[in-house]
């Protein structure tokens, strides 16, 4: 299914949001803030930790033990639904550089290459593409 958002603009368009990854650190540093967010309640497909998946390039693959592959395609937008959760949790999932540039912390979006079974605790390859550029949002 493709997010209604994206349908409204561009029916035609490729859905490049089938997965929705986030890293668990971030559910840290929002507890850190006073934000109780508990897995799940962002909506992601699968939460991982000690990956930097914001610092991967799109298309990027992760590849788990049963064979199952995603391919990264860019971030995602965290939009005001989130405040819908606790008033100001939009605005705590992002961040601004030294630069002036917005960080986007609400995870990273994905298609399903191969599917497969992903289960808790399993150890994931990255493999990095042979040209790959910032993620940017989708």
């Amino acid at each position: 299914m493709k997010h209604r958002s994206r349908v409204a603009k561009d029916p035609t368009a490729p859905n490049l949001r089938q997965v929705h990854l986030l890293h668990a650190e971030l559910l840290d540093e929002l507890a850190g803030k006073g934000f109780a967010v508990a897995p799940g309640e962002l909506g992601e497909n699968i939460l991982m930790r000690g990956l930097d998946l914001l610092g991967l390039p799109e298309g990027a693959q992760l590849v788990f033990p049963s064979g199952a592959r995603i391919r990264l395609t860019g971030l995602r937008n965290p939009c005001n639904q989130i405040n819908g959760h606790t008033p100001g949790l939009m605005n705590a999932m992002l961040d601004r550089a030294a630069n002036g540039h917005l960080i986007r912390k609400g995870g990273v979006m994905g298609i399903v290459l191969v599917g497969g079974d992903v289960q808790a605790g399993d150890e994931v390859v990255v493999v990095m593409p042979e040209h790959g550029r910032p993620l940017m949002p989708v």
